[in-house]
């Protein structure tokens, strides 16, 4: 065990050895459940973290405070590749030759991708009717995985692969699995690795199945009880407000971890009123459009050792806040911009201060899902209804739209000085 994290750094001179070069296996000695030699990797978590200004003065921080984790860096494009690798390498350790999950779409491309580069397991997805995007989709076709298709959404799916692979005996790498928190839990060591080791004030991250807030509670407490942080950073959950249960729960009702003792008659109700009413999550950010996320106990636990809070952001919100992001250069799915629509309400509402150092989560890439990116910058409003209308999205405040002129050399040179800019 290292006595200090900076120990680390040891391993970015090894760049010639696959687990070195890992973002998630160079931290082997905080991950030791399997032999480094078994360690499956595939170039995962060579992710940056950028000072990103733009963001920052949208959210309301001063200069130089507000950073975003870039998680669609990822060989599939998203975070899941960390918690990928380490559940992955556990399925090979106990010889399973099938891996399962349900998915809104990043899951399932990162197990089909893990699975197709290895050629060790084959991959059994399961997906919702039209609950997922087609950039997510296509690579869990591309991959060669076996696609399910049922008549549902995402917990429905998450239902039938755990009652399904408990049948047949099929490996399950849904967070459900452990394995997978502890692989995104370096998402924290590489945060802190790129700050020099200092903590930040807050880090803010989407609230779907609630995996990753769960994971980074968990990683910061481990590290303050090694002595390798001096302190815990506050963690703000930031769910969409069309698949907002935790903030319900949690703000709402006021359920706490508790040390242990949940309040688990008032979570029970909230799930038999969800029932009975029929309601489903709807959000243009499908990656967190969950219903029951099924690490609500262990994020409530995150919650407790990070003081944390939580948060809904609209539609609306998210995809202005995406836009932003985007035009810093870093293009995230919906779902990664709620952490940047988060922010920003923190800000206003007081409770981060603009001088804090602030961490946002961005967990998947911009062409995760196209359509919507599109939709919002369109001159068509046909497509912009269809697409976001119908989410309740009504306008595109920072919208970047095409230029329509004739095909005529004059007439493009007179666009070009009208609305370009003179940088």
């Amino acid at each position: 065990m290292p006595s200090k994290l900076a120990e680390f750094e040891k391993h970015w001179a090894q760049r010639d050895d696959p687990h070195s070069f890992s973002g998630v296996w160079r931290f082997h000695d905080l991950l030791p459940f399997a032999p480094r030699d078994k360690c499956v990797t595939v170039g995962e978590g060579q992710t940056l973290l950028h000072q990103s200004d733009g963001a920052g003065k949208y959210a309301g921080m001063k200069l130089g405070r507000l950073f975003l984790q870039y998680e669609g860096m990822n060989p599939s494009g998203s975070f899941k590749d960390n918690g990928m690798s380490a559940a992955f390498t556990h399925a090979r350790t106990v010889g399973a030759r099938r891996a399962a999950c349900a998915s809104t779409g990043n899951t399932s491309a990162s197990l089909a991708l893990y699975c197709s580069v290895t050629r060790l397991m084959q991959a059994v997805i399961f997906v919702g009717s039209g609950k997922i995007a087609f950039g997510k989709l296509s690579q869990a076709l591309d991959y060669g995985a076996l696609t399910v298709q049922i008549a549902g959404d995402f917990d429905d799916a998450m239902a039938r692969v755990q009652e399904i692979t408990k049948e047949l005996g099929i490996y399950l790498v849904n967070s459900v699995n452990p394995f997978r928190l502890e692989g995104q839990k370096t998402i924290m060591l590489r945060v802190l690795e790129a700050l020099r080791w200092e903590t930040p004030d807050w880090i803010i991250v989407p609230g779907g199945n609630l995996g990753n807030s769960s994971a980074f509670g968990k990683a910061f407490f481990e590290l303050k009880e090694l002595g390798l942080i001096d302190r815990i950073p506050r963690m703000a959950v930031i769910n969409a407000t069309g698949a907002r249960t935790l903030y319900d729960l949690y703000e709402e009702q006021g359920v706490r971890w508790n040390e242990g003792k949940p309040n688990l008659p008032a979570v029970d109700a909230y799930c038999q009123d969800m029932d009975a009413t029929g309601r489903r999550a709807s959000t243009i950010a499908s990656a967190i459009e969950i219903n029951r996320p099924v690490n609500l106990m262990k994020c409530l636990r995150a919650l407790q050792w990070t003081n944390g809070v939580v948060r809904h952001v609209s539609d609306q919100e998210i995809l202005d806040a995406k836009a932003q992001v985007g035009a810093g250069g870093m293009g995230c799915e919906p779902a990664s911009a709620a952490s940047v629509a988060g922010a920003k309400r923190l800000v206003a509402e007081g409770v981060i201060s603009p001088d804090e150092r602030v961490v946002c989560i961005l967990t998947g890439h911009q062409l995760k899902d196209p359509k919507a990116t599109v939709a919002y910058h369109t001159t068509d409003q046909q497509q912009f209804n269809e697409v976001l209308g119908s989410r309740g999205v009504r306008r595109a405040a920072y919208a970047n739209r095409a230029v329509a002129v004739a095909n005529d050399k004059d007439e493009i040179i007179k666009a070009i000085r009208l609305y370009g800019s003179n940088m």
